[in-house]
């Protein structure tokens, strides 16, 4: 053999622990490539993932350059360093490691992406969902306003007899509008005795009379109580049926409790 003649050299293979550190490694850069919860998936996260993959399938290259079977012995023609052996078995645990820790990053990667689809898509229905609320709750509005509306009838106003009866109904009315207690009797039966049922009565004899202020209308009332007791809403003239109703049935109300507890001269 020439002596310039130099011997190829074989590919150095490295030792278990340096294969089960470069492999330690490319698993913890896949797993550093996947985004965190709630975080979407980005091209610098896929270009990650690739460079770990990319690692690992270089690692299980790197054993299946081994044979499936017996032992294998590499020697470095450079290096007087004992030959490095590996078994099939431990060459078929590794390889099938790395196969496993590949498929589980993928698997998540693609968990993520679901579920990232997942939620655009509701996102999306729940937004034509309310969109479609809007749009039906204005055509509603819309229908309501153009509706023609219902004519009301004006409330007739209520006509009362020019008679005793009728300014008794009509002072009764007022008195339970106005919180003023009586009744029909009580009113009727102490008209007929102070006044006969005529609005124009005086009295000009009894003692009201003589100190100037005689008691006048169906109530037989005097001008200064009339006055003091006068029902907002009636005409202030005491010689108006309703309006001496009402003002004489407010002050029995408020020294007697009621018209209907009088039974004489108040």
């Amino acid at each position: 053999m020439p002596k310039h003649f130099q011997p190829p050299r074989l590919p150095k293979f490295p030792d278990r622990a340096e294969l089960s550190e470069r492999a330690a490694r490319a698993r913890d850069a896949v797993r550093d490539a996947l985004p965190g919860r709630g975080r979407p998936v980005t091209r610098a996260h896929k270009r990650a993932a690739l460079a770990g993959v990319g690692a690992l399938s270089a690692a299980t290259l790197a054993f299946t350059l081994v044979p499936s079977g017996g032992t294998t012995t590499v020697t470095d023609a450079s290096s007087t360093a004992a030959p490095l052996t590996y078994s099939s078995e431990q060459i078929k645990d590794v390889k099938t490691s790395v196969t496993d820790q590949l498929a589980g990053a993928s698997l998540k990667v693609e968990a993520i992406e679901a579920k990232q689809k997942a939620a655009a898509a509701k996102k999306q229905s729940a937004a034509e969902a309310k969109k479609q609320a809007v749009a039906e709750r204005q055509a509603e509005q819309s229908a309501n306003r153009s509706a023609p509306r219902a004519q009301t009838k004006p409330v007739a106003a209520k006509n009362y007899a020019n008679n005793l009866d009728g300014w008794i109904r009509e002072s009764l009315d007022i008195m339970k509008n106005k919180g003023i207690p009586g009744s029909y009797n009580g009113l009727h039966r102490n008209i007929l005795r102070e006044s006969s049922g005529n609005p124009n009565a005086i009295n000009n004899w009894d003692i009201n009379a003589v100190n100037g202020v005689p008691s006048k209308g169906l109530l037989q009332v005097i001008p200064p109580t009339f006055d003091a007791y006068h029902v907002s809403g009636t005409p202030k003239n005491i010689w108006h049926p309703v309006s001496n109703i009402v003002a004489a049935a407010n002050y029995a109300a408020d020294r007697y409790g009621s018209i209907d507890n009088v039974f004489g001269a108040y």
